[in-house]
């Protein structure tokens, strides 16, 4: 369920404005979604887990909130994450 030390920093660097970059939007929304695709895949074996929903819930939340401050501050970056995630908008 949790993102391995190594591949966080593989999102890290892919993600990061600059060298040591962990803060911006970019890197925190590509970080919850991976976090959200390995609970996702946890949910279709253990779907009775409401504990770990609540937490996957609160991320999806955090992650849309970090998605519309980086819409507000930087639309080319914005549409540049989310097609590079894959989301939808």
């Amino acid at each position: 369920m949790t993102v391995s030390a190594e591949r966080k920093q593989e999102i890290i660097k892919d993600n990061a404005q600059t060298t040591g970059d962990t803060g911006s939007p970019e890197v925190q929304v590509a970080i919850l979604t991976e976090r959200i695709r390995n609970l996702t895949e946890h949910f279709k074996a253990n779907h009775k887990d409401n504990h770990s929903r609540r937490g996957l819930l609160m991320m999806v939340n955090k992650r849309r909130s970090l998605l519309a401050y980086l819409k507000k501050i930087n639309v080319e970056r914005y549409n540049a994450l989310i097609q590079k995630l894959g989301l939808r908008k």
